[in-house]
């Protein structure tokens, strides 16, 4: 591949990480909005809401940082000559 072809591969591999950083976002306000509902329905306690709405955000920034790993060592793959 040439430099520019690499370049261009580093690009569309930066959109695409963006929009998969996008699509976890969507799942952890989907999962927010559920244990919202589930504390107003009185189904679950405040306490219980907060600790897991901590939990999915802990799991949000691991899966995001994960993946932010995985597209560096690909770009370090693409890059190399």
């Amino acid at each position: 591949m040439t430099e520019e072809r690499r370049r261009d591969v580093v690009k569309h591999l930066n959109r695409v990480l963006e929009e998969q950083r996008t699509a976890v976002r969507n799942v952890r306000r989907d999962g927010n909005d559920a244990l919202k509902k589930m504390a107003k329905d009185k189904k679950i306690s405040e306490d219980e809401e907060k600790r897991a709405m901590e939990e999915v955000q802990k799991m949000t920034d691991e899966e995001i940082r994960r993946m932010e790993e995985m597209c560096r060592r690909k770009e370090a793959e693409v890059m190399q000559v």
